[in-house]
């Protein structure tokens, strides 16, 4: 059997004097007891809340598809857009390698066909960017486009021109159709 040296006889007696008598102080307390039971109640209390969110959870996961990496595919930090959206000239791309949110070049639009509801003709314009979508935040900064979103698209090809004289650039116009079943993106002008 092994001895216990003088310093660590004398350690122990520290650690039994000083440290237990300071870490235990005020457990007998009634109030202390009650914590326990507090603490199972609010447990149980978030897990019913938990499951009525998951509608909200549901909506982020019809928008974006895990990606596994890695040798054997245990990181999954990579998200796969799966919903129509909208990528502009000016953005570039990060190294796939590094690239948090994949777009599939398949589901990115550059173009609109836009209605003017006054002059009533269609015309296909280039799209400059996203305004606001109205399903999610989460869909706007990704530039995901679904019925509803507010886009802004290139008028300079319809000529039209305000008071000063000015011609008018970008103007907003509202997606009216379903782009994911429909392949391509209809919209009406917002004057």
């Amino acid at each position: 059997m092994k001895r216990e040296t003088p310093n660590k006889r004398m350690m122990k007696r520290l650690h039994k004097e000083q440290y237990l008598s300071i870490y235990w102080t005020g457990r007998d307390s009634p109030e202390l007891k009650y914590f326990p039971k507090l603490f199972k109640k609010t447990k149980r209390e978030s897990k019913e809340m938990g499951s009525s969110f998951t509608p909200h959870a549901q909506g982020e996961t019809e928008l974006l598809k895990v990606i596994q990496t890695g040798k054997r595919k245990k990181k999954a930090w990579k998200r796969m857009v799966t919903k129509v959206c909208f990528v502009g000239d000016s953005v570039t791309r990060k190294p796939p390698k590094y690239e948090r949110f994949i777009r599939p070049m398949g589901l990115c639009f550059k173009k609109a066909h836009v209605t003017h509801l006054e002059l009533k003709p269609t015309f296909c314009l280039p799209i400059l960017g996203i305004k606001k979508n109205p399903s999610s935040l989460l869909y706007t900064t990704l530039g995901v486009i679904t019925k509803g979103t507010v886009i802004e698209v290139n008028v300079s090809v319809l000529g039209l021109v305000t008071q000063g004289g000015k011609v008018i650039w970008g103007k907003c116009a509202q997606v009216t159709n379903n782009p994911e079943n429909d392949v391509c993106i209809n919209g009406v002008l917002l004057v």
